[in-house]
């Protein structure tokens, strides 16, 4: 994982409360595999999911908003523990609205990982807008942060880890595990 070293940016994810993220090509590596009688799977990586675990245990909240419906997303949320999931939203910046007045936060702390053209109004909206490596080019040029891997795959995890890192948590999180 690269390293911030632009103050601006790293200002602005200290300020995170909140991780938003898409699901299809953020979480998964964008295959949806149907088989024979249109049982639904996709792929997700486990280091992502350790990665969102952790920045919860930390104190950042985690919820997802997705364009598709799938009870794949449902369980997948169920075992890490993520309990705010938006499914088959076209109008992504209006759940947004909603989510931000619910919890009495501020776009600027909240953060959202997306990948293609219907999550550019988020990306240009919150706090730390990112793109995953193999996002369409609308997104990368929206976000404030390109991730070095691509969705479904390590993105995730990476922007886990730069949040904690930022916020001065990532520490406590190696220490802990040394105490084991």
């Amino acid at each position: 994982m690269k390293e911030v070293t632009d103050e601006h940016l790293l200002m602005r994810i200290r300020r995170i409360k909140l991780l938003i993220l898409d699901v299809d090509g953020v979480m998964t590596d964008g295959r949806i595999i149907i088989d024979d009688a249109g049982l639904e799977s996709k792929h997700f990586d486990v280091r992502d999911g350790h990665g969102l675990k952790i920045l919860m245990r930390y104190g950042i909240d985690v919820a997802l908003l997705t364009g598709r419906k799938s009870r794949v997303v449902d369980h997948r949320a169920a075992d890490l523990g993520i309990t705010e999931i938006h499914q088959g939203i076209w109008n992504k910046r209006e759940v947004f609205d909603e989510i931000l007045g619910r919890r009495n936060l501020v776009a600027e702390e909240t953060a959202y990982i997306g990948d293609d053209v219907v999550d550019v109004p988020l990306l240009r909206r919150v706090g730390f807008g990112v793109a995953v490596a193999d996002a369409c080019q609308e997104a990368i040029r929206a976000a404030a942060y390109v991730t070095e891997h691509p969705g479904g795959r390590g993105a995730v995890r990476e922007v886990c880890e730069m949040i904690l890192r930022a916020q001065g948590r990532w520490g406590d999180v190696v220490a802990r595990v040394e105490l084991l």
